[in-house]
C-alpha cells in the first residue's frame, strides 16, 4: 500500500499592525505662488499638493492625536503618519469625519495648516496666494461646502475656490483627451459607492446611485465575522487588522453561490484557507527536575492514597450489600407468604407495604435483586480477613444481659465483621455460580460456531445492530432532556413536582422504606428519616438520567463484547464495521471544524485523544500559537460579496450591478443601440477607489453586466490605473485647462452670491440655488 505523504505546512501570514514610514512627511522645495493647491480630502486618507507635480506632495491618513505632555506643560497636535510613531499617541487617535461628512472643523483646520506648511506655503501678505482644488462627496449638503468656503476664505484668505468629485476626477485623468465624452463611473469610496452616469463630458448627479457601503463598511463586516468566528480569541482584533486584512487577502468571487457550494472542500480548502498570526508571547517554564527518590516517594504516597481509598469503598459498598440483602430477604419471605393466602388477602397486604398492586411489588423484587447482583459483581468477591473465621465473633450469640459495656460494644463491632463475611460467602457462593453459567454458555457457542460458523455470525450480527440501536435511541432521549420544551423533559418536571408534593402519597421505594424505617430518625426528628438509607436517595433517578446512563453503559459493555466475538471469528467483519469506528469524529468531514481550524487537524483534540495532560496542553508552545491564529476562508469572499449582494450584510440597499442595471434601463433612455444613451455609456464603463484593487474585481463586473445587457452590446469595463491616487492626478491635470479657469469661486463673488454659490462645471455638483 502506498505511503500518504503529510500535507505541506500553511504559509503564516503576521496580523499587520500599521507602521509609520521610517523618514518624516516631506516638505516640498519647489513651492510657486499663483499654482493651484490640489486638495484630495478623503475620509481615509488626505492627499495634497501643487498641480505643477505629477503626484501629489503628501499623502497621509485622515487621524489626528493630541498629546498633553506633562513635563513640558504643552498640548502637542499629531497629525498623519505620525500618531502611529509612539503609543502614547494611539489612545487618543481621531477623525474629524463622522462618515462620509466633516463634523470637527478644528481638527479639519489643523489638518490644512499641517499640509500648506508641508506644501511650504509662504507669503508676504499673509493670506493664501494660490487657488484651491478640492473634492467634495456627490450631492455635498450645503452647510459642509459653507463651513469649507468661511474656511479657505476668511481663514486662509484663498484667492479663489472650486470644489468637484472625485470619482469624476479620476475618470478625467485616465482619459486620453482632454475632454470627457460619456462613461458609466463607478467609484468605491471609504464610506459609500457611487454610481455616476456622465453624458456629453458632465456628470448627471439627478440620476446618480449611491450605496452605503465602502472600505470602513467592508472593515467593520469582517471584524464582526471574525468576532463572530472566533468569540473567545485571546487577542484583540483592531480596525486596523482587519483593514490589513480585505485589503490584502480578499478577492471577488466570480459566482459566489457556486463557489461557496465547495469552498470547504478539502482541495479547495488547501488552496484558498490563509491563516494570520497574532503576536504572542510563549514563556516556557523552566521547572526544577525532581530526583528519582522525590518521585518514588510521591508514587508511594499515591499508592498509599490509593489503597485506602479503595478499602474505604470497598466498605462502603459491603455495607450496602449488607443493607439491600436484608431487604430482599424481607421480600422474598414476604412472596413466599402470598403462596398461602388468597387474592383479596394478597391485595390487601400489598397495600399495607405501600405497592399499588402485587404487578408493582413483583418489579420492585425484580429490580432489587437485580441491584443485588450488580452490587455483588463490583468489589465484594475478594478474600476476607485472616480473622474472618468462627473464633472471631464469640460473643455475637450470647445476650447482652450476660455482657458487660465494653463487651458489647466488643459484640457489635464483631456481628459487623460477622455479617460482612457472610456477605462475601454468598458472593462468592453467586460468583462461582454465574462462572458455572458463563462457562456452560461459553461452551455452547463454542459448540455453536463448530456446527454452524454463518448461523452464529448471522444471529451476532442481528444482536449488535439491536443492541446499537437501542443505544441510540437511548442517546436521543438523552438529548432530549437537554431541550426543557421536549416531552421527555416535560414529563420530568412533572415527576419533579410530584416529588416536591408531601401530600402525593408516593409509593416509590424510598417512601416505603421511610415508613418502614419510622424509628430511624435524623435530627431527632421522626417525621424525616430521608437520607437513613443510601437507597432513599435513588427516588432521584426518576429525576435524572442515572438510570439511562447505567443502561447505556451495559449495552456498550455488551456491544464490545459481541464485536470482540466478531472481529474474532467473523472473517467479514472488520474493525470498520464496529460501533465505535462509526461514532469516531472524522474532523475531516466536519464542515465546522474547517470553517474555524481550516484544513489541518486540532493539535489540542489530537493530543487529548493521545492522553496527553491538561496541564502540558496549556503549555504546549505550538498550541500556545495555533491559539493565536485565524483561518480567513470564506471571509474572504464574503465580505467583497456586499458591494454586489448588500443584504449580505444586512443592507436594504441593491448591488452596484443592480443599480446599473436599473440606471441604464429605467433612468436613462435604455437605447443599447447606436446613438442611444445605454449604448454610449456601457462602452466605458469606469471604475476606481480603494476596493476596486480587489482582484477578479473587473471580471465580476464584466460578467454580471453581460447578464443582464443584450446579446452583443459593445460593453467595455476599464479600471483606473492609480484607483487611490487618480482623483488627485485628475485634480492635477484639470487645473490647466479652461473649464476649471472659469469654475473657480473668487472671494468678491462669495462675498456677494453667499456660502451656497458654486460654478457649475462637468466633474463637481450643481448650484441649487
Amino acid at each position: 500500500m502506498p505511503s500518504i505523504d503529510p500535507p505541506a505546512p500553511q504559509r503564516i501570514y503576521p496580523l499587520k499592525e500599521t507602521i509609520s514610514p521610517e523618514n518624516p512627511e516631506p516638505f516640498n522645495d519647489n513651492y510657486q505662488e499663483n499654482v493651484p493647491i490640489a486638495l484630495d480630502l478623503g475620509s481615509s486618507s488626505f492627499k495634497v499638493g501643487l498641480t505643477n507635480n505629477t503626484s501629489p506632495n503628501n499623502v497621509f491618513p485622515a487621524l489626528l492625536s493630541r498629546y498633553r505632555d506633562r513635563k513640558a506643560q504643552k498640548t502637542l497636535t499629531i497629525i498623519g503618519n505620525d500618531v502611529h510613531r509612539d503609543p502614547a499617541f494611539k489612545s487618543s487617535i481621531k477623525s474629524p469625519f463622522d462618515g462620509p461628512l466633516i463634523t470637527n472643523w478644528d481638527y479639519i483646520e489643523d489638518m490644512l495648516d499641517y499640509s500648506f506648511e508641508h506644501l511650504s506655503v509662504t507669503s508676504d501678505n499673509g493670506k493664501l496666494n494660490n487657488p484651491v482644488i478640492m473634492t467634495e462627496p456627490p450631492a455635498c449638503p450645503l452647510s459642509q461646502r459653507k463651513n469649507m468656503y468661511e474656511l479657505l476664505f476668511e481663514t486662509y484668505s484663498a484667492p479663489k475656490v472650486t470644489f468637484g468629485i472625485d470619482s469624476l476626477f479620476s475618470l478625467y485623468a485616465n482619459t486620453d483627451n482632454s475632454k470627457v465624452t460619456n462613461s458609466l463611473v463607478i467609484g468605491t469610496g471609504h464610506e459609500s459607492t457611487h454610481v455616476i452616469p456622465v453624458l456629453d463630458g458632465k456628470g448627471i448627479l439627478s440620476q446618480t446611485k449611491r450605496l452605503d457601503w465602502g472600505g470602513s463598511q467592508s472593515s467593520q463586516f469582517a471584524s464582526k465575522l471574525l468576532a463572530m468566528k472566533y468569540p473567545y480569541f485571546p487577542s484583540k482584533i483592531t480596525p486596523v487588522h482587519t483593514s490589513h486584512i480585505i485589503k490584502e487577502h480578499c478577492y471577488v468571487s466570480q459566482d459566489y453561490q457556486e463557489e461557496l457550494k465547495t469552498y470547504l472542500d478539502m482541495p479547495n480548502l488547501e488552496r484558498n484557507d490563509i491563516v494570520l498570526q497574532a503576536p504572542v508571547e510563549i514563556h516556557v517554564p523552566n521547572e526544577k527536575k525532581k530526583s528519582e527518590e522525590e518521585l518514588a516517594r510521591q508514587a508511594e504516597k499515591r499508592r498509599e492514597q490509593g489503597k485506602r481509598l479503595q478499602l474505604q469503598a470497598q466498605q462502603k459498598r459491603l455495607e450496602k450489600l449488607v443493607q439491600k440483602e436484608k431487604e430482599w430477604e424481607y421480600y422474598s419471605n414476604l412472596k413466599l407468604e402470598f403462596e398461602s393466602l388468597n387474592k383479596t388477602q394478597i391485595h390487601q397486604r400489598v397495600l399495607s407495604e405501600d405497592f399499588e398492586s402485587i404487578e408493582a411489588f413483583n418489579k420492585y423484587l425484580a429490580s432489587l435483586d437485580k441491584a443485588l447482583k450488580r452490587a455483588r459483581n463490583e468489589d465484594v468477591g475478594g478474600e476476607g480477613n485472616e480473622e474472618g473465621n468462627e473464633q472471631s465473633w464469640p460473643l455475637v450469640d450470647i445476650p447482652d444481659d450476660q455482657l458487660d459495656e465494653d463487651q458489647i460494644k466488643e459484640k457489635r463491632k464483631q456481628r459487623l465483621l460477622k455479617a460482612n463475611f457472610d456477605a462475601r460467602e454468598r458472593a462468592k457462593e453467586a460468583k462461582r455460580e454465574e462462572e458455572a453459567l458463563v462457562a456452560k454458555f461459553e461452551k455452547e457457542q463454542e459448540e455453536w460456531r463448530a456446527r454452524d460458523l454463518e448461523d452464529w455470525c448471522a444471529v451476532k450480527r442481528m444482536e449488535l445492530e439491536d443492541l446499537v440501536s437501542k443505544m441510540k435511541e437511548r442517546s436521543k432521549l438523552m438529548d432530549a432532556f437537554k431541550d426543557r420544551k421536549s416531552v421527555a423533559a416535560q414529563q420530568r418536571m412533572k415527576n419533579i413536582a410530584t416529588l416536591a408534593n408531601d401530600e402525593s402519597g408516593s409509593t416509590s421505594a424510598a417512601s416505603r422504606k421511610r415508613r418502614r424505617n419510622a424509628n430511624s430518625t435524623i435530627d431527632n426528628d421522626p417525621n424525616d428519616t430521608f437520607g437513613a438509607n443510601d437507597d432513599d436517595w435513588s427516588v432521584y433517578r426518576d429525576i435524572t438520567n442515572v438510570s439511562l446512563e447505567e443502561e447505556q453503559e451495559e449495552d456498550t459493555a455488551a456491544v464490545l463484547k459481541l464485536e470482540e466475538q466478531l472481529l474474532k471469528y467473523d472473517p467479514k467483519f472488520n474493525h470498520e464495521d464496529t460501533f465505535s469506528a462509526s461514532q469516531k469524529f472524522d474532523w475531516k468531514n466536519s464542515t465546522l471544524h474547517k470553517f474555524v481550524h481550516g484544513p489541518r487537524e486540532n493539535l489540542t483534540l489530537k493530543l487529548q485523544a493521545e492522553g496527553v495532560e491538561p496541564e502540558e496542553l496549556e503549555s504546549n508552545p505550538e498550541i500556545i500559537k495555533r491559539n493565536h491564529q485565524i483561518h480567513l476562508n470564506v471571509e474572504r469572499i464574503r465580505v467583497p460579496e456586499v458591494l454586489f449582494q448588500p443584504n449580505i450584510a444586512g443592507i436594504d440597499q441593491a448591488g452596484i450591478t443592480s443599480l446599473s442595471e436599473d440606471l441604464l434601463y429605467r433612468r436613462l433612455d435604455g437605447n443599447f443601440n447606436a446613438g442611444g444613451q445605454a449604448h454610449s455609456l456601457i462602452q466605458d464603463v469606469f471604475v476606481t477607489g480603494g476596493l476596486v484593487q480587489w482582484p477578479n474585481f473587473i471580471e465580476r463586473l464584466q460578467k454580471d453586466f453581460t447578464s443582464f445587457l443584450p446579446v452583443g452590446a459593445p460593453l467595455k469595463v476599464r479600471s483606473a490605473k492609480d484607483p487611490v491616487s487618480d482623483a488627485w492626478r485628475g485634480m492635477s491635470k484639470w487645473a490647466s485647462s479652461e473649464e476649471c479657469t472659469n469654475s473657480y469661486v473668487t472671494r468678491a463673488e462669495y462675498d456677494e452670491m453667499g456660502p451656497e454659490y458654486i460654478k457649475e462645471h462637468g466633474l463637481g455638483n450643481v448650484c441649487l440655488m
